[in-house]
Parts: structure tokens; C-alpha cells; sequence
């Protein structure tokens, strides 16, 4: 029987030439790329340090906070566009964990993003300016405002824009290779076409977040200190195939600031969060023999609108983003199962033989993938497409030839866009989910194509990988085939070829960064020049001044393309299906996706670095509420090998998405395909689906609460600055440690086991307790095909007994208990079931596991009936009994293992659907 097949909805439309007129189409080029930017013919300093900030007056307290005007305090410095000399500031006190800061200007005419994009929560109707966890201070001439703890008034503030605070300017180049990190002067601006605003930090500053990024210091970001650079974070969806250090696909200006305090070796979090889909900078530097570092926005445009987030915890900071921008959604069952695909199947038959092959190998498969079109006609009929300036349809190119896209804004679209996917589903092609690619989105000319262009023509204007011409031959990575021969395999005569010449891992370079003053960059569109990696703005996706319903230019909605078409196809979806939960997986994102979509890291390669990225790529989309996300495992660019795909397939069966996925005319990487890949994928992908039901919960968690099913070290002990920079590890929830082998060639790793010596760790697989080194790294065997798993004490973790082919046949099995007792045989855990595919609200049932020395406890809340049964309960840590019971009843089929101290309780079929109580004496 053939698994679901899981469609790529491409989002781009074909377009029929006699839809646009000769004369119309020799005037789309000319009128869709940017013109030579002029205000009144104001000259441009480039050079803020003539710019006099502003001075606040009219200062009125509020119900929730306070609000006041901003003048320009000085004569206009106009230095990359025109000064805005009226501003509004409003402090609202949201909540006892959350401020809001916004600084705008009056006259409210520049870009915010709109409450149909993103719906925020509304005015709070409780007062919180006297027990707000948060306080709002300032300065009146000239303005400067920072933000501190209630509880610690004098400690250095959370977020602090005073100049006296900030090193003396002007500053050269912190960057010595790149011109726009001289820091000529930290003023507030706000003009029309550019603001900053900058904020000291602590020297070194913890700081995550800021993304979507491919980042070479990991997911703790470079704060220009102890031999690093420095970070410059650009906020401009641009298709890239994984680029180090430099704008990708998606935008999330938030970051979490972890402080350690030496006195009292205690931490606490904070979150910053930049409501803006401005195209930006932002600036993570520590200038030379400063005492501080520092934070600097660099807008082209929209408002300066901060939420600040007083944790203390990484997991509270995180909740409490997830408060305001929206919970993620909830995922069905089926979803957490292994999927695969690859660009390059030719047809059904072809995808269906992968299928087959799957089975064969009893290596659990849950969907495919392939590509649909949609009509244009439709769309021009209902006038849903985006605009040139000129009111023609705007035409780019992508792979479907010379296309149009829609315009979200458009009162029409959100109807055309469902009656497309409704049309396909009653074709007789019932699909599983939907994948959202390309959605930055993406088009192959700079401008609009339509200037001379043959619009019949669909093929795209460059050769694609596997076409005569444009073959993938490179051997896999770390391969030498004039030493090793031209197998390609991973041993040759038993001995291990991975660098064989004496190379280690390679990596792709990170560029130089330095896009703001170069020679060849057009600093006219706009005048301040943000570090796109494409240089102008317009390359490789729809031009800047492309035109949307309701007067909104590309150039201000840019970044929220992407999210705006999950939520269309989420809503479709749901219209389509009312009952069952959307799967949506989408490469472009934004604050707020993760309610509609989940998402995968995008175009990797297939090197073991990536393998390595994967992980900070996964632990920076839990801090931006988007939950479900993994990599393209063994890699999507270039040729894989067996000990990369074998290492990257068990990694990845430990992320919340797991997809196989790779190049069209690259070596075939399905895990089959090696005998050691898909003994180690069984393995893994048992594991992983013994673990459905924690996974579940997790994400149940998620959805009710934003707490990230997935956690860097640092996240439950805040508390060991040993941990705050790892992340080659990581855990899934709060009691499951996976470190992975990501480097080739070795039969051991090195992982930190958490918690200084009083936490017990035990081994997944042999339920060993860890000898594990305090503080510091401890070597674990690693041999190929195994992954490292351990588990927490005092958790009490529900799990499928039986993993099976699909997620479905797993789940109709029994269940079973693991119990990781603490020193004093506490150990506590909770399960969330339901059906696994109805929309909430929903019947659902809570169990809570709770143990003590010698008495486990179990009790069911909720309205849904378990039918599967818990069959077998393993508790470790406790000492050997005499007698064990099951709500009174002496039960005999145990065992006892002292070696362990592993008490296993078989044979059991009890039902969960009300108290259960089970001793041992």
C-alpha cells in the first residue's frame, strides 16, 4: 500500500502571453526597477553625527503607561533621507512580564505592518505600571530611554540607548573591512527612508536570536569579542542556498540576552523584539576598548516599536514572545514521521518505486513529494496579482517559466487561493500537506521580466543541476579519489578515506562582510545601503517598488510575503478540511508563522559543517515560536556520502521535522540505498517513534503555552555558564539529551552532561547511569550507527511499546512507562493525547506521572478515551523489591536488574482512563 504523497504547492503562476500586450510589456522593465531615489533635492551627509536626536515634551501619564512628543532637537541632519520632526512615543505596560515601547512618527504615514498580517493583543485592561517585572526610565533632552528590572534598579539595564552609557564616537570601522561599521554618532534617527537606534549591552553580551541566519559562531551570536568580529544581522528575505553569516530566507528581528551574575552565580533572561518589516541592519559589536558592547538598528524605513520580555527564564522569554505574536499551531500526528523526498523524481511511477523500496527495506516512510500548477486565468480574472507602478501585472520568473505572483493584500485572494487548492484536492488528489517553497519571494529576473521577453518561453534562463551540461560529479566531501581510487566509498581496504590527504572537514567561506559603502552599490535606492547579499535590493526576488492593493510597495511588505501566504493556505486549508489540522512546511518566514506553518532550513549542503548548523538552525526557530523545523537531512546541494547520511539520518530522526530531501542529478541519498544508512535509520527512527507520545506532548505544550519542544543546554541550566555557547548537543524537552557525531572519521564524541554532578544521566539504549566528568566534556562511544541519548532523572517519560511502519500503526499499539528516578525517588511527567488530527478545540486527555521511593502515581484528566492499554512500566533508580502491585494486586511478571537498578514491570494492560497506583516494598 503507497504511503500519502505530499505535494510542493508551487505559489508561482504561469503566464499566458496574450495576457499582456506588446506595448504594455515594453514598458514593465522600465517601470518595476527602482528609479534614482531623490527627496526635494536634499543632499545626504551619510554621517549621523551631525544628527541632533530629539527632545521630549508634553509628557502625559496614562491608565498603561505614559505617552509624549518627540522634536527634532536641532537643525535636520537629513543624513540618509528627510528628518521626521514630530514623533509620538507610547509606553504601554502590557503585562507584569512584557513592555511595550513604541516610537513613531505622528503623522502616521510611515509603514506599519498591518493587524490583517499579524494580530497583536489589544490595549491590556489591567494596570501594570506598579507591578510590571519591567520599568520604563528616560531622559527628556535629548531623549534617551532605558529599560530596567523592578527587582534590581541599580543593576545594569536591560536595554539602554543613553549616550552615556554607549562608548565615544566617532568610532573607525569596527569591522576593519567594512566602511558602514564606523560608528559616527549614536543619536536617535528617524527619517523617512532611514532610523537607528542603539543600545549598550553587557561586554560580551549572551545573545541569541536575530535571524533567520546560517551563523559561524552558532546559535550564540558573535558579539565582536574574544577573537570574534562581530555580527551584522540583515532583515531581507532573499533565496540563497544557505549562505554563512548572511540574510537568508526568513526575517525574526528578536534576540534573548542571557546575564550571569559572578556574585551570585545565578542568570536571568530577557527578550528584545523589533515589530517591523522593514528591510535593516542589525548591528552586534564591541568597539575597541569599549567596556561595553552594543546593539545598533539600522531601518530603511517603518517605526520604532519594541516589546521587551522579562523571562527570567530562556523558556519564559520565549512564552512570552509566543504571547504576543501568536502560538504555534498545532500539528496532526502524522506529521512527526519520516518523510522523503527529492527534486528530481520524474513521475508517479518513479516516486511510487522509491515507496516501494522503502517498505521493502522496513525503513517507516510517511509522505512524498511532487509539483502542481496552478491557473492564471482564474487569478487575472479575480485581479489578485501584484502590481508594477504602472496598475500592468508584474512578471518575474521562476521554475514554471515567466510567472505572477499573488498580491495578499488583494480582497480577492484569500478566495482565489482556496478555490485553487480546492479545485486540486476534487481532481481526485487527496494531499496530506502542502510545502511552500520559494516564497521570498523568489524570481529570476532583476526587475520585471517583461521587457522583450518571449513569455512563452518556460524554460528557466540558466541551466539546472542534473541537465547535459550542468552534471553534480563531485566527489562527496573529504573524498580523494587520486589517493583512495574512484569508489567513493567510505573505506577502501578497511581503511577510512575521509580525509585521507590529510584535509579535515571543509567549509563553505563566510563572505566579507561590507555591502554598505563598496564601490558598485547603488547607495541612491535607498540611500542607506542595508548588507543584502545580493547587493540591491530587487536581485533574485520582486522589485521594491512592485505595487500591492492598498497603495503598500514591495519595499515595505518585502518580508512578509512569505507569512502571508502560509496564512492563505492555512485558512484554505481549513476551509477545505474544517476538521483536520493543516501541515504546512514553508522556507520564508516571519514573527507570527509558526500559528499557520512550519519550517524547514532550506537549501543545505550535503557537508558535515551543515550537518553541524542543522542544530542552531533548529534551536533558533524555538526562540521564534515557529516549533516544527529540521534540515534537509544528508544534505541538498552536492553528492552526500554513506558516513555523512548515516550520522545526519539519526540526527535528524531527534528534530521535530525530519525530511530526507535532495538535488536533482546529485548521488541518490534515500536511506536505503546503504546497508549501515538503513540499519541506522531503523534504529533511530524506532527510537523516535517510541518517543511519539513525549514529542506530542511537547508539542501539545507548544500550542498551549510556546514552550520550545526542543531547548539548548542553557535553557534548564541557566545557571552554568559552561553550557551558554553549546550547541552541539541539545535536548528535547527538559529529560531527553541527544549528542550527535558530527565530524567524520571517529568512533567516539565529546559531550557535557548537564546539572555539575548532581543530576543522573542514564543511557537511552542500555539504561547505564553516565560516569560523566563535572563541568567539562566526557567521551562517549560512538561508533557508526549510533547516536548518543540519555535520560534525566526525576522524569517519567509515556512511550509507544511497539514503534511501527507509520505513526498511525504505532499509535493504535500499547504504551509503555520509562521512570528515571532522582536520588530521593522523585521522578514526574505528563502526556497529552487525543486524536491526532481534529482541530482544537477538541476531546483530549492529560495523564500525570508522578513517583516517590517505592509508589508511582497516574492520574487521566480530560474528556478523550484511551483505548490502547500501558503494557509494561520500567523504573530505574530503585532499589530491589520483594513485592510490586498494581492498584493493590500483586503482579509477578517483574524483573529486577541490579547491576542497574532497573525494576521492569511486563505483562500489565492497564487502562489509563482513570487513577492508577502502582508500589513496590
Amino acid at each position: 500500500m503507497m504511503a500519502a504523497i505530499f505535494f510542493a504547492a508551487v505559489l508561482l503562476l504561469s503566464v499566458e502571453s496574450t495576457r499582456v500586450s506588446g506595448r504594455q510589456a515594453s514598458n514593465l522593465q522600465r517601470n518595476a526597477l527602482p528609479q534614482v531615489f531623490q527627496v526635494d533635492d536634499i543632499p545626504h551627509s551619510l554621517n549621523v553625527s551631525s544628527c541632533p536626536g530629539y527632545t521630549l515634551s508634553g509628557l502625559e501619564e496614562t491608565r498603561t503607561g505614559l505617552t509624549a512628543h518627540l522634536n527634532l532637537a536641532g537643525a535636520v541632519c537629513n543624513a540618509f533621507g528627510k528628518d521626521v520632526g514630530d514623533l509620538t512615543l507610547e509606553v504601554t505596560y502590557d503585562s507584569e512580564t512584557r513592555l511595550h515601547v513604541n516610537i513613531f512618527d505622528t503623522a502616521n504615514s510611515h509603514f506599519t505592518v498591518p493587524e490583517s498580517v499579524v494580530s497583536l493583543p489589544s490595549v491590556p485592561q489591567t494596570i501594570h505600571k506598579n507591578d510590571s517585572d519591567l520599568v520604563f526610565n528616560y531622559e527628556p533632552s535629548p531623549f534617551a530611554f532605558w529599560v530596567t528590572r523592578r527587582s534590581e534598579p541599580d543593576a545594569q539595564p536591560l536595554f539602554d540607548t543613553r549616550k552615556s552609557s554607549l562608548p565615544m564616537t566617532p568610532i573607525p570601522p569596527v569591522i576593519a573591512t567594512d566602511n558602514s561599521t564606523a560608528l559616527d554618532g549614536f543619536p536617535i534617527v528617524f527619517e523617512d527612508q532611514y532610523l537607528q537606534l542603539t543600545s549598550a549591552l553587557p561586554l560580551d553580551a549572551n545573545v541569541y536570536g536575530l535571524g533567520e541566519v546560517v551563523a559561524s559562531s552558532g546559535f550564540r551570536r558573535d558579539a565582536g569579542t574574544n577573537g570574534g568580529t562581530g555580527t551584522i544581522q540583515t532583515m531581507w528575505a532573499r533565496d540563497d542556498a544557505d549562505p554563512i553569516d548572511r540574510n537568508i530566507y526568513g526575517s525574526h528581528p528578536i534576540y534573548m540576552e542571557h546575564r550571569f551574575d559572578s556574585s551570585t552565580h545565578t542568570s536571568q533572561s530577557h527578550g528584545v523584539f523589533l515589530y517591523s518589516a522593514s528591510g535593516s541592519d542589525i548591528l552586534l559589536l564591541t568597539p575597541p576598548s569599549s567596556n561595553v558592547s552594543l546593539i545598533e538598528y539600522r531601518l530603511l524605513g517603518g517605526t520604532l516599536d519594541f516589546y521587551f520580555f522579562s523571562g527570567p527564564s530562556p523558556q519564559k522569554v520565549v512564552e512570552q514572545y509566543g504571547e504576543l505574536v501568536g502560538l504555534p499551531t498545532w500539528q496532526p500526528a502524522f506529521g512527526f514521521g519520516f518523510h522523503l523526498c527529492r527534486w528530481g523524481y520524474l513521475n508517479l511511477n518513479d516516486t511510487k518505486d522509491q515507496v516501494v523500496k522503502m517498505r521493502e527495506a522496513n525503513i517507516p516512510l510517511e509522505v512524498n513529494a511532487t509539483d502542481i500548477y496552478d491557473p492564471y486565468t482564474r487569478g487575472a480574472e479575480l485581479d489578485v496579482f501584484i502590481k508594477n507602478p504602472n496598475g500592468t501585472e508584474y512578471i518575474g520568473q521562476v521554475w514554471p517559466g515567466y510567472t505572477v505572483f499573488p498580491d495578499w493584500f488583494a480582497k480577492d485572494t484569500q478566495q482565489y487561493w482556496t478555490e485553487a487548492l480546492r479545485n486540486w484536492s476534487q481532481s481526485g488528489i487527496d494531499f496530506s500537506g502542502v510545502w511552500l517553497d520559494m516564497n521570498e519571494a523568489s524570481s529570476f529576473c532583476e526587475g520585471s521580466c517583461g521587457t522583450d521577453a518571449n513569455l512563452s518561453n518556460t524554460s528557466p534562463p540558466f541551466l539546472l543541476p542534473g541537465d547535459p551540461g550542468m552534471p553534480i560529479t563531485d566527489y562527496p566531501e573529504g573524498y580523494n579519489s587520486t589517493i583512495s581510487g574512484p569508489s567513493g566509498n567510505i573505506t577502501v581496504n578497511g581503511t577510512l578515506t575521509f580525509g585521507a590527504d590529510g584535509s579535515t572537514s571543509s567549509s563553505l567561506s563566510k563572505r566579507g562582510i561590507g555591502a554598505g559603502r563598496q564601490t558598485g552599490i547603488n547607495l541612491n535606492v535607498p540611500p542607506y545601503t542595508i548588507h543584502n547579499g545580493f547587493g540591491p535590493l530587487s536581485v533574485h526576488t520582486i522589485a521594491t517598488n512592485a505595487t500591492h492593493a492598498g497603495d503598500f510597495v514591495e519595499l515595505d511588505v518585502h518580508n512578509m510575503w512569505g507569512l502571508m501566504e502560509e496564512k492563505a493556505t492555512h485558512l484554505a486549508l481549513l476551509k477545505i478540511q474544517p476538521k483536520k489540522r493543516p501541515f504546512l512546511i514553508s522556507r520564508s518566514t516571519f514573527p507570527s508563522t509558526g500559528k499557520w506553518s512550519g519550517h524547514w532550513l532550506g537549501d543545505n549542503f550535503s557537508k558535515w559543517q551543515y550537518m553541524y548548523f542543522s542544530i542552531q538552525g533548529v534551536l533558533q526557530f524555538q526562540l521564534f515560536q515557529i516549533p516544527m523545523v529540521g534540515a534537509d537531512t544528508c544534505g541538498f546541494q552536492g553528492n552526500t556520502d554513506e558516513e555523512l547520511c548515516n550520522r545526519w539520518m539519526q540526527l535528524s530522526a531527534f528534530v521535530p521535522f525530519y525530511r530526507n530531501h535532495n538535488q536533482r542529478g546529485a548521488l541518490s541519498q534515500e536511506p536505503y540505498r546503504w546497508d549501515s544508512v538503513a540499519n541506522a535509520t531503523r534504529t533511530a527512527i524506532a527510537v523516535r517513534y517510541a518517543l511519539l507520545p513525549y514529542w506530542y506532548t511537547l508539542f501539545a505544550n507548544s500550542s498551549l503555552f510556546g514552550a520550545p519542544p526542543v531547548r539548548a543546554l542553557f535553557f534548564e541550566f541557566p545557571d552554568e555558564p559552561e553550557l551558554f555557547a553549546v550547541d552541539r548537543q541539545y535536548l528535547i524537552g527538559r529529560d531527553v539529551l541527544v549528542t550527535p557525531v558530527l565530524t567524520p572519521n571517529v568512533s567516539t564524541v565529546d559531550g557535557i552532561f548537564p546539572g555539575r554532578g548532581l543530576v543522573t544521566w542514564r543511557d537511552w539504549y542500555t539504561h547505564d547511569v553516565v560516569n560523566a566528568s563535572i563541568g567539562t566534556n566526557t567521551t562517549l562511544p560512538a561508533p557508526l550507527g549510533h547516536i548518543n541519548v540519555h535520560v534525566r532523572d526525576g522524569s517519567a517519560i509515556l512511550l509507544h511499546s511497539k514503534p511501527a511502519y507509520t505513526i498511525e500503526e504505532t499509535r493504535q499499539g500499547p504504551f509503555s512507562l520509562l521512570v528515571s528516578q532522582a536520588a530521593d525517588g522523585y521522578a514526574f511527567g505528563t502526556a497529552y493525547v487525543d486524536d491526532g488530527e481534529t482541530v482544537p478545540p477538541t476531546p483530549n486527555a492529560t495523564l500525570t506521572f508522578k513517583a516517590r521511593k517505592g509508589a508511582l502515581s497516574i492520574d487521566t484528566h480530560g474528556s478523550f478515551k484511551i483505548a490502547q492499554k500501558l503494557d509494561t512500566i520500567t523504573i530505574l533508580g530503585t532499589e530491589k523489591p520483594t513485592r510490586v502491585s498494581v492498584d493493590g494486586k500483586v503482579v509477578k511478571s517483574w524483573q529486577y536488574l541490579d547491576t542497574k537498578q532497573k525494576l521492569s514491570i511486563g505483562d500489565l494492560s492497564v487502562d489509563l482512563n482513570g487513577a492508577v497506583s502502582i508500589a513496590w516494598n
